[in-house]
């Protein structure tokens, strides 16, 4: 599974890059806080992937980065090879990032 660091997606961030962001957690947990990204909790994944692009980098987080590589690992068996876990999730982006 293709990983990327906070440090490498707080660079996209800066550069305005076009990517997709993927968040995979609960929507109580995305009101708490969130990363800008889209909120698509990992039960409901499977009945959305059509919001999920193939034509860009695809970045999928949740809180450590569990809940995340489950849903790259059920989309690639989709047929998606544009994933990318971002590694230790948002609690990662937070502590290194801020």
């Amino acid at each position: 599974m293709k990983e990327i660091t906070v440090q490498e997606l707080k660079q996209l961030q800066d550069t305005n890059a076009s990517y997709q962001l993927i968040d995979v957690r609960e929507p109580f947990e995305f009101q708490d806080d969130n990363l800008g990204g889209e909120l698509i909790p990992l039960g409901e994944i499977m009945n959305h992937t059509d919001r999920i692009q193939r034509d860009k980098q695809v970045i999928i987080h949740c809180r450590s980065g569990a809940r995340s590589a489950n849903a790259v690992k059920f989309l690639e068996s989709q047929g998606f090879t544009n994933l990318h876990n971002l590694k230790g999730g948002i609690m990662a982006y937070r502590s290194e990032i801020g």
